[in-house]
């Protein structure tokens, strides 16, 4: 299953990292699949900073700067896979 947690507002490409304005918490270890148009994308979260400091959750409201191990382009949406 998998559980919507936000939509990418921007991307990094040079630092590869992609702005998620959060609809539902996310935390580090969490697995994500951002899709897109073109996006199809699952990683585990191995990163999260908020105004350039490293976080372990952020909550829903937040917007947040997520590392990605590839190219995600504004409005991919982010879910969190659950069990």
């Amino acid at each position: 299953m998998e559980l919507k947690v936000g939509t990418i507002t921007h991307f990094y490409n040079k630092i590869g990292v992609a702005v998620v304005e959060l609809s539902e918490p996310l935390q580090i270890g969490d697995i994500i699949h951002i899709v897109g148009h073109i996006t199809d994308l699952t990683q585990k979260v191995e990163s999260i900073q908020m105004e350039h400091k490293n976080i372990e959750r952020a909550e829903k409201g937040q917007g947040i700067g997520l590392r990605v191990n590839g190219e995600v382009k504004e409005k991919d949406l982010v879910y969190k896979v659950t069990d």
